[in-house]
């Protein structure tokens, strides 16, 4: 007998029929002798439902308690995709119970909207299982020091399966969604983009972080630190599919030194829309100026990506990073109100019309010439590169938004990502 965490997004609990399935498949690894906990998001479209009606209500600005409560009303949908999901399975005849993130309860930080998890109490889990109940946790929420509800941001539910398989020491878990794998590239954008059956959790952290949407960067790294075997594969398949087959399918996030990973120089290309740019120009240029603008970034909880500093110039620089496209607003803000009257720095400048495509893979570690090789084929494609960031493992690019889809169409066909490595 295995213990076995299944995760289902929003697709998948998009209606009564996809729900009844959910619970088909659930039931079927039940029989098979299987402990199961099922992790799943709230039905398709249902949190966006809700923000669009505190949107309509919200204060002019935006203040913790405002958060505070728009975690409480986002908390609701996976509450009642939970319960749904535990009536389903008894229609089936197991015998199945829900839970909320904090009758777990699921310990977060106090960073509304995106809280994260510090301490899972399984006790309660554990005894459901002894017991033969299917254990159905709310993904997404938590609950922080104070007993307020807090939220997991975007693509929660993903973090919050993983860290229950973490603490659990669950055997696998499986990440179902609206595709059948990670792929080199978005097959919407790219028709040849290929499925891998297996990725580096390396790799899947990188493709993650530089805006891949299949799994949030946090179940990621929960993943890889904890050694939570992760699987990502459809949904769509039929429920009653051999148990072996669906196990063995979509593809697999594992570790570097497996033997048989599939060894491409470049594995994937990630790309994300949701940037902005943020330029401070005329910045003395004097030890610890990086820390005064981006301490002050980060102690408002508003994530930093790609960094740049000029050459000086009698004695001034300009300072340029990226931050998430909803973050823009408030960094801005921020900046002109607190950084600059104590830098003595001329102005905030921004870009919300910008992207970042980035080449990941493995091999790039022992290749040479890879990124100038992304270099020359966005070059002949006529596209313009505003800002670089690199790792042994990948190379990032910030350029114009609608270069974006011919970016990576050209840089799929360039590294051959179409056509299996030998």
């Amino acid at each position: 007998m295995a213990l076995i965490v299944h995760k289902y997004g929003g697709t998948s609990m998009g209606s009564t029929d996809r729900i009844r399935n959910v619970a088909k498949r659930v039931a079927k690894w039940a029989r098979a002798g299987h402990q199961m906990v099922v992790v799943p998001s709230a039905m398709s479209g249902e949190t966006n439902r809700l923000l669009a009606l505190a949107k309509e209500l919200a204060p002019a600005k935006e203040t913790e308690s405002y958060s505070r409560e728009l975690d409480m009303l986002a908390a609701t949908g996976e509450q009642a995709s939970s319960a749904l999901l535990a009536i389903a399975l008894q229609a089936e005849g197991l015998e199945s119970v829900s839970y909320a993130g904090w009758q777990v309860p699921i310990r977060t930080n106090s960073a509304y909207t995106k809280a994260r998890i510090e301490s899972i109490e399984d006790t309660k889990v554990r005894a459901d299982l002894e017991a033969g109940r299917v254990v159905i946790v709310t993904g997404f929420q938590g609950l922080d020091e104070l007993g307020n509800i807090t939220t997991l941001g975007r693509g929660g539910s993903d973090t919050s399966a993983v860290a229950v398989a973490a603490a659990m020491k669950a055997d696998e878990c499986l990440i179902y969604t609206d595709v059948d794998g990670v792929y080199t590239t978005d097959p919407r954008v790219v028709p040849e983009a290929r499925r891998l059956k297996t990725v580096s959790f390396e790799e899947m952290l990188e493709m993650a972080s530089m805006g891949s949407k299949v799994l949030q960067i946090r179940s990621v790294e929960f993943a890889g630190k904890y050694r939570v075997k992760l699987r990502v594969l459809s949904s769509f398949t039929p429920w009653d599919i051999d148990i072996n087959e669906e196990a063995a399918s979509g593809t697999l996030i594992t570790f570097e030194e497996d033997e048989h990973m599939e060894q491409a120089i470049v594995s994937g290309i990630a790309f994300s829309r949701d940037e902005a740019k943020i330029s401070v120009l005329g910045v003395p240029d004097k030890p610890g100026i990086a820390y005064q603008i981006l301490g002050a970034v980060a102690d408002a909880n508003i994530e930093v990506d790609v960094i740049i500093q000029n050459i000086s110039k009698d004695g001034k620089t300009d300072f340029s990073f990226t931050v998430n496209r909803g973050d823009y607003a408030k960094t801005v803000d921020l900046l002109k109100e607190e950084v600059l009257p104590k830098l003595g720095a001329q102005e905030v400048v921004g870009d919300t019309k910008i992207c970042k495509v980035s080449i990941v893979g493995i091999g790039m570690r022992s290749h040479v010439g890879v990124a100038s090789k992304m270099f020359r084929v966005l070059s002949e494609e006529g596209i313009n590169i505003q800002m670089i960031s690199t790792s042994e493992i990948k190379t990032s690019v910030v350029i114009d938004e609608k270069y974006m889809e011919l970016a990576v169409r050209a840089l799929h066909k360039a590294f051959e990502l179409e056509q299996a490595p030998a």
